[in-house]
């Protein structure tokens, strides 16, 4: 993977910029549950602000991790399903470490 400049980026680091925030994989557990709309997703998370969910949305979509379909949902898209086995692995990792 490169940056812009053509600089070779670290992949553990590609992915851990990709994932820096707390509500990305909050937001993509959410919907490997199944599709979901704007307010069931606010919902869902409990504690987000609604403007901080509409930039996570944008980006999430820009990133192609996430679509909006014309019904409203939102799901996951190929690329953002991928990201089941890091979910996978947090889940393990808390069992494991954190409880």
């Amino acid at each position: 993977m490169e940056h812009g400049d053509g600089k070779k980026v670290c992949p553990i680091r590609a992915v851990a910029e990709l994932l820096s925030d707390t509500w990305t994989m909050l937001i993509m557990r959410a919907l490997t549950e199944g599709p979901k709309r704007f307010c069931e997703l606010e919902a869902w998370l409990g504690n987000i602000s609604t403007r901080t969910l509409t930039l996570k949305l944008q980006t999430l979509t820009e990133k192609g991790l996430i679509e909006k379909r014309t019904d409203n949902y939102y799901t996951p898209t190929k690329k953002g399903s991928g990201l089941k086995i890091i979910e996978k692995a947090m889940l393990k990792y808390s069992d494991q470490y954190l409880n």
